[in-house]
């Protein structure tokens, strides 16, 4: 058998494992989509008003923010302005910004402060852990019994907390996770193309991952956390760059559980300049490829059932069909000259 032989062999059994690959990504891609067409298992809509006066949990948000000028102050603007009880309420300015959005935030801090807020500035000039540092440390001086985490541009309504919280009404329950929506989603191609992946992934994604009993994320923001499950789990770990992930399966894995709110809608704006999108997509592809290496050891090693070890899995490996995909086309292009 010639070289030339041999390596058309080679090629298309590389060409036949991409297509294998990508086939399965399919297939769970549309179990997830059964899952999502069935009827009931989502948690029924708790009226926010039956917690009453001192009945009110004590809740801390924290504001993870880094040269964030343009919506730094508008983001507190809005926090402020939380429907719950003021002194059940702290917020934390997580801000290691190195422009001047530090002043921006001081200037807010003093104010909503001297008119009696519960809200502090936190500023590290070492970035070490980035985002997940910053929440490690603050988590020292939160005393919410829950903890809500907002990014730099969201806009959650004014009753977010009212209808999160009382889905804690379990034990267990470690993290609630609301939907995001788009308050850009018309300006340009761009955003809506991501809106349409982003839909895809909260309401088709995470939605059937609920339904069906498998592992969930917590997004990294417009979400709510039992801080005795951060506790539990290993607190925030700054060694992947998609923290909100790792601490989501690690949480799970000693027990906790995720609810999953695809009626409460949080919304944000999208990154709206190409540059700002490959700097998103390069930290969570590159974050979850992190978290695979780290979590899927312990996964796999857990007693949880094999349907959702494989979930897992196909969940934390997603990143990973575009370079298939890529290879496929490549391949396929070699083999057209064989």
């Amino acid at each position: 058998m010639n070289a030339v032989a041999i390596t058309g062999y080679v090629l298309t059994g590389a060409y036949v494992m991409c297509m294998v690959y990508i086939s399965l990504f399919c297939l769970f891609q549309l179990h997830l989509l059964w899952k999502y067409l069935q009827k009931g298992s989502m948690p029924e809509p708790v009226k926010s008003h039956t917690m009453d006066g001192d009945n009110f949990p004590a809740v801390t948000i924290q504001l993870p923010l880094f040269n964030e000028r343009y919506v730094a102050g508008r983001l507190i603007d809005n926090m402020v302005k939380m429907d719950y009880p003021r002194h059940k309420l702290q917020i934390q300015v997580l801000d290691d910004s190195t422009d001047e959005t530090l002043d921006i935030t001081k200037q807010k801090v003093k104010q909503y402060s001297d008119e009696g807020f519960d809200i502090e500035l936190h500023h590290r000039t070492n970035r070490k852990g980035f985002k997940a540092g910053a929440l490690k440390q603050a988590q020292d001086t939160a005393r919410g019994e829950f903890i809500a985490i907002f990014d730099a541009d969201f806009m959650p309504e004014h009753d977010f907390l009212r209808r999160t919280l009382s889905y804690f009404n379990k034990p267990d329950t470690g993290v609630v996770q609301t939907r995001w929506t788009h308050l850009n989603q018309s300006y340009s191609l761009l955003t809506e193309l991501q809106a349409f992946q982003l839909n895809v992934h909260f309401i088709t994604e995470q939605t059937g991952r609920y339904k069906g009993g498998y592992f969930l994320q917590f997004n990294g923001t417009a979400g709510v956390w039992r801080k005795s499950c951060i506790t539990d789990s290993g607190g925030w770990q700054p060694d992947t760059l998609t923290e909100d992930l790792d601490l989501s399966y690690r949480a799970q894995l000693r027990g906790w559980k995720i609810t999953y709110l695809e009626h409460v809608a949080s919304p944000a704006e999208l990154p709206a300049e190409i540059n700002g999108l490959k700097s998103q997509q390069y930290r969570w592809m590159k974050g979850g490829a992190e978290t695979a290496k780290k979590i899927l050891p312990k996964l796999w090693a857990s007693k949880v059932s094999l349907p959702v070890k494989i979930q897992g899995t196909y969940h934390m490996l997603v990143g990973t069909l575009f370079p298939v995909v890529f290879g496929h086309y490549f391949l396929l292009f070699l083999l057209s000259d064989c």
